[in-house]
Parts: structure tokens; C-alpha cells; sequence
């Protein structure tokens, strides 16, 4: 039986489990959390941190293993593109690519020399005031090489850019971080797939942040309310990013601005976006991209037919909580088996402690309503929110719906 080794354990490694299953695979898996959500549906379960690339490595070899893959996550993707080219397996990037896709300030400097719409930037690995002259307030402070908005902050003057700067600093892996020119306008996300050097576009939304000053993602819907000009203007852009960055068979997953007549690029990575922005580019298009990177890393050529969606809207919307222990969830099947949402996913375990709301990663569930009438998807998402709770033992709600 031909051995495949999925790296982290999140939602979206559950799919690539049950998709290799399918196809025949043993699936291990590793992930230095042994509750993690996938290590009840792999077949064998391996505590080796997804980043650890000689115990990775060694697992490899020890256990024969055919094909070394992951999903939906940047620096893990470094990782196992890195195994695989070292023992010689199939994948779809090659690690000089999967690096500067992964580090925000190669990624500019590509950006800039392509000509693809971007905002004016610095890299430092310090504060200097000096440095700042010439960018236009407010400013963003990113880490490199971080992902899920961590270390993300909005800057209004010098005096905020000087205490958020070295925290995006610290959280980076090299010590680096962007410091970004803000755009003001809606920020859209943009899941596409490259066949063969063609971008096709599959999907456009439009992102919700939470009310708390930070860029954490509420939820998006779905299909953004652009025009037809800026949607010809995002496919192209698309197609030059595939261009520059030289990808032949690739998914990509876009964050841009718009002002409402232009799109210019935060950042991109050359994967599926993170969660279960697999699912929604699924509903959204009809083009299925975890069974599309399966096929990458056996030598699959994928390929984008008719994009159709099932729903024509969808509405995502991720719930956080304020500080406290989880004892159980309420609601979620009930709202599924009454069809007001249409799928939801339960992040954390019993006895979870949740310690605040810094980025994306600490989300406790999410949810999708869909529907062909934007009113009726409307009162869903509100019917879902006052039916699903996140309680404590004593039950107390746990959600912070103020922030949404």
C-alpha cells in the first residue's frame, strides 16, 4: 500500500486525509499536538513537529513513505517542499519559489519589479524613525514570515509604529517585518489556480474584520460586489503574479484592496488559503483544490473547468471568544439540520482555554450560510447567530458578538 505523510493536523489536513484515503493511501500524519483535529481520522499519528525538516526527514525513510504533502499553511509548505526535494519527491514548487512566496519582503521586491499594484514599503529589523520618511500615514506593520494576521497593526503616527514594530519583529522567524503604506477601501480575498501557467480565477470575497483594532478575520461574503472592470483588472493581476513568480502548477490565494476602481496586492501565497478556504472555494467555483493538490504530487496535471457555484451567495462567519475555559458547543447541528447554515466547523476541544483575540488562529468555530436571495442569506446568518453558543460550565456564552 503506497504511504502518504500529511504535515499539521488542522481542518484542512482532515480533508487531504480522507482524499488520500480515497485514493488508496496509508496516511500518517505529524503534528506535535496529539489532539489535534486530524489525528482521529489518519492511520497513524506521529508527534514530529510539521517544521522539524531532519525529523521529518527520518520518519520519511524509516517508514518508506511514497509522498510528503500538506495544505492550506505557508511555512509548513517551506518545510515540505524542502523534504521532498531533498529525497527526491514530487511536489509542486521548487524550495527557492516556496521561499520567497513565504517571506513578505522577496515577495515585494518581486512585486515591484513586475509592476503588480502594491503599496509603498520598507523591511527593518528595528525601529528608525528615519526610515518612515516618505511613507504616507496610517501605515501597516506586518512580520515577514508570519501568517493568520499575527503581528498585523494598524499604525496612525510614528508613536504607534514604535511600539508595534518591534512586536511584528519578535513574532518573525527572521526578525524582519514590513512596514506598509494603508490603503484606504474594502479588502478582498481572491482564491485562484494555476494550470499549466494560466491563472484561472475561482472565486472573489470580500473580508469582515472584528471590531478590536486588529486585522482578524469575522468572516467574508462571497461573490465580492465589484464591477466587471475590476474583476478583468484582478484576473489580471492574477496572471502576472503567475508570471513573475514563475508558477506553472500552483493554487493561489490573494489578499487585495480596492479602492473601488483599483486592486493592489497585501500579500499572496502559493497555496489554498488557510481554514477551510478549501470548502469555500469548493461551493464558490466547483473546483475541488485539496483533490487538485493531491494530483500535483502525483504528477497530475490539474485542470479548471466551468467555474459554477452552488449558492449565488455564501456567507462565512468565524466566532471568538472572550477569556475562559470551553466545556461545550450549542446549536450548531440544530441550525445544520434546520438548513440555516450549511456547514460548520468546531476548532477547539473540552477544556480549551482561550486567552484572548490577537489573529485568525483564534477562532473557536466557524460557520456558512448560503443562499440565491441576499436577504434570506441575511436573516440566516442573523437566525445563526442567535442560536449558536460557545459556553463554559456554567454556562455562560463564551462568544464575543460584540466583535462581529
Amino acid at each position: 500500500m503506497k504511504k502518504a505523510l500529511v504535515l499539521a493536523g488542522g481542518i484542512a489536513q482532515v480533508a487531504l486525509i480522507k482524499e488520500l484515503k480515497s485514493r488508496g493511501y496509508k496516511t500518517l500524519l505529524a503534528d506535535m499536538n496529539p489532539n489535534c483535529v486530524a489525528a482521529s481520522v489518519c492511520d497513524e499519528f506521529y508527534s514530529v513537529s510539521a517544521m522539524d525538516i531532519d525529523g521529518i526527514t527520518s520518519l520519511v525513510k524509516e517508514q518508506n513513505i511514497d509522498m510528503v504533502l500538506t495544505a492550506c499553511a505557508d511555512q509548513i509548505l517551506v518545510a515540505e517542499v524542502e523534504v521532498c526535494e531533498k529525497l527526491g519527491l514530487k511536489t509542486y514548487l521548487d524550495l527557492a519559489t516556496t521561499k520567497i512566496v513565504s517571506d513578505k519582503h522577496y515577495m515585494k521586491e518581486v512585486f515591484v519589479k513586475n509592476d503588480i499594484p502594491t503599496s509603498k514599503y520598507i523591511v527593518t529589523d528595528h525601529f528608525d524613525k528615519d526610515k518612515l520618511t516618505g511613507l504616507r500615514y496610517p501605515l501597516v506593520v506586518k512580520p515577514v514570515d508570519a501568517y493568520s494576521s499575527r503581528g498585523v497593526r494598524r499604525c496612525n503616527n510614528v508613536e504607534e509604529v514604535k511600539e508595534f514594530l518591534p512586536q511584528a519583529i519578535e513574532i518573525s522567524r527572521t526578525n524582519n517585518a514590513v512596514v506598509e503604506e494603508f490603503i484606504e477601501g474594502e479588502e478582498l480575498t481572491v482564491e485562484a489556480f494555476v494550470c499549466k501557467g494560466k491563472a484561472a480565477v475561482l472565486c472573489i470575497g470580500c473580508k469582515n474584520k472584528l471590531k478590536n483594532g486588529r486585522f482578524v478575520l469575522s468572516g467574508s461574503i462571497y461573490p465580492a460586489d465589484i464591477s466587471k472592470e475590476l474583476t478583468e483588472e484582478i484576473k489580471q493581476t492574477t496572471q502576472k503574479i503567475a508570471d513573475a513568480f514563475k508558477l506553472f502548477n500552483s493554487p493561489i490565494n490573494i489578499n487585495m484592496i480596492t479602492d473601488g476602481n483599483h486592486a493592489y496586492v497585501l500579500e499572496f501565497c502559493a497555496r489554498t488559503g488557510g481554514f477551510v478556504k478549501y470548502e469555500i472555494t469548493k461551493i464558490m467555483s466547483g473546483f475541488d483544490p485539496i483533490k487538485a493538490i493531491v494530483d500535483m504530487h502525483e504528477g497530475i496535471d490539474p485542470v479548471v473547468n466551468e467555474v459554477k457555484a452552488e449558492n449565488k451567495y455564501l456567507m462565512t462567519c468565524y466566532l471568538y471568544c472572550s477569556e475562559g475555559v470551553l466545556d461545550h458547543y450549542e446549536g450548531f447541528e440544530e441550525m445544520k439540520e434546520q438548513g440555516i447554515i450549511s456547514r460548520y466547523y468546531l476548532v477547539r476541544n473540552k477544556g480549551h482555554q482561550f486567552k484572548g483575540i490577537s489573529s485568525n488562529g483564534d477562532r473557536a468555530a466557524g460557520f456558512f450560510v448560503q443562499d440565491d436571495d441576499y436577504d434570506k442569506l441575511l436573516w440566516k446568518y442573523e437566525t445563526a447567530l442567535k442560536n449558536l453558543k460557545v459556553l463554559d460550565k456554567d454556562g455562560n456564552s463564551l462568544v464575543r458578538y460584540d466583535l462581529i
